[in-house]
């Protein structure tokens, strides 16, 4: 039965009914339709869909967070641990004493780009997208990979030392770019994290002047020999930049050995670039990065090598970590996704892993809309948070302690980039309307990072025949158990879930979906 209210106090109801939503922190998301095949979630200055701090039932019972192309985001609901099995077709048996990686973090790229599109926001939509990242009731972002100097998502082309024959590098200075953009930034999401951010240095280009090809984009090296003094001097110049960032409370648990390597191998790379082969990279780093790190302020940095897709390797690996003298500064092996496809995670990473178990993996930087075959930003693209978990997955199975991606925030053509290599992002801000939108790819992320703390450790996890789905299971640092589950089919696929440890969780993957499940086990 309708009911026949006057207009006004029908509208004051509904405004009524807008404040509670929004005064009580309701995490429903706001759904908005692109016209591709699911929803992005609107957030603004006072209101965002939000999970919330995460607590786990007592033991007996479990937690399950949903996402899928129907349009679920994080769904969180509980239930009853059975004694009994459920007689599912399928069962995934967690193996508790078959240990792998324990897990570094998850995060994004601090790029110039993503400052200016945080920036362009309202003070209070700033404070709400940050929030939405790196606080406890956001989705726990503990990596951030900021670039030193300019790179494509850059509005100009720029280093921190631009003078020619600056060896000694007296007019290192930081970039307007980072003194009023990213480093407040990255001071206010430290401030709103509950825990140290890791923070990653990756340069882009050397200064011209120290290159073969005397520019910053295209096919050039660095001029002379490892052990040289533009060697030293680049060195020099990733020391220089952790002094600068120190000044402002900013330190950084890793750096790379430079971005993309292959590219400056490349002929005419259209944006910045610096070109090493991997016997280049060794001697580089055995020669000049090493002891310059080890005799400065920052012993304890981490080196990272490659920085490039891991169809390079074991190759790259081989060339780099076989050497001693180069070897002993290294801590770990970097990372990006492009071109996973053409070669097997077993093949690259895994072989990798067991050739040199001491050094890590770590995921340094992934985004899609990359491929010139399904360009720049779709809002509201499930497929892409597939393509997302399906990798983070197939990586964390083959010993990666941490996936990074690529640009926290975008604008809607997916830039500002100089050389308009548009992309696309889990965040994308509308500045017109002070709102962003969180793509089905922020979710995909948060399955992870909200769930897998530092510590966690990567546990076995057997299935009891064929399946379609795609899972990884750990243990976090308290005990408690998380088991993430993706299903790309088209068709709902029921199982349970048998830890010894606690009985039987009947579940059901919905078709086109993300599941975290969690449970205590005392």
């Amino acid at each position: 039965m309708a009911l026949s209210l006057p207009s006004p106090v029908l509208l004051a109801l509904v405004f009524i009914a807008a404040e509670v939503i929004l005064t009580t922190g309701s995490s429903q998301c706001v759904a908005r339709n692109f016209g591709h095949d699911s929803v992005v979630c609107e957030c603004n200055s006072t209101y965002c869909d939000s999970v919330g701090s995460v607590t786990l039932p007592p033991r007996g019972q479990y937690s399950s967070y949903l996402s899928s192309r129907a349009g679920s985001r994080l769904e969180a609901s509980q239930g009853q641990i059975q004694v009994k099995s459920s007689g599912a077709d399928l069962r995934l048996t967690i193996v508790p004493y078959q240990k792998y990686q324990k897990i570094r973090g998850f995060g994004g790229a601090m790029t110039d780009a993503a400052a200016i599109n945080i920036l362009s926001l309202s003070a209070g939509t700033q404070e709400q997208l940050l929030r939405q990242y790196f606080s406890s009731e956001g989705i726990g972002y503990s990596v951030v990979r900021v670039p030193m100097a300019s790179c494509d998502f850059s509005t100009r082309l720029y280093t921190y030392a631009d003078t020619p024959g600056d060896y000694d590098l007296e007019n290192f200075t930081l970039a307007a770019e980072d003194i009023n953009m990213k480093i407040p930034l990255l001071q206010r999401a430290q401030a709103l994290s509950h825990q140290p951010l890791s923070l990653l240095a990756s340069a882009w280009s050397a200064p011209t002047w120290m290159k073969t090809n005397g520019a910053l984009t295209g096919k050039g090296s660095l001029k002379g020999l490892p052990g040289g003094k533009e060697h030293k001097t680049w060195a020099q110049y990733y020391i220089r930049f952790l002094d600068e960032y120190a000044k402002y409370n900013l330190t950084f648990w890793a750096l790379t050995t430079g971005n993309e390597p292959t590219a400056g191998e490349m002929t005419n790379y259209s944006f910045q670039a610096l070109g090493f082969t991997p016997e280049e990279q060794r001697d580089w780093v055995a020669l000049d990065l090493g002891p310059a790190l080890h005799a400065s302020s920052y012993p304890h940095t981490h080196v990272l090598i490659l920085d490039d897709n891991r169809l390079l390797l074991p190759h790259w690996a081989k060339v780099v970590l076989n050497d001693v003298h180069a070897g002993r500064y290294i801590h770990g092996v970097a990372v990006h996704w492009y071109m996973d496809h053409l070669v097997p995670a077993e093949i690259s990473l895994g072989v990798t892993h067991h050739l040199y178990p001491e050094y890590y993996l770590f995921g340094t930087e992934a985004c899609s809309g990359w491929s010139p075959f399904d360009r720049g930003v779709k809002l509201g693209s499930w497929d892409r948070a597939e393509q997302y978990a399906h990798d983070i997955i197939e990586d964390l199975n083959h010993y990666v302690v941490g996936w990074t991606d690529w640009n926290l925030a975008l604008d809607q053509t997916g830039g500002p980039n100089w050389v308009k290599n548009f992309v696309d992002s889990p965040v994308i801000v509308d500045t017109k309307r002070d709102v962003f939108y969180k793509q089905p790819t922020f979710y995909s992320m948060a399955h992870f990072s909200k769930f897998l703390w530092e510590g966690s450790q990567r546990v076995g996890v057997s299935a009891s025949g064929q399946t379609e789905l795609e899972f990884s299971a750990f243990i976090r640092p308290d005990g408690s158990v998380v088991l993430i589950v993706l299903n790309r089919s088209a068709s709902v696929h029921k199982f349970e879930v048998w830890d010894p440890a606690v009985g039987y969780i009947p579940s059901a993957a919905p078709a086109h979906s993300l599941l975290t499940l969690a449970w205590n086990t005392h």
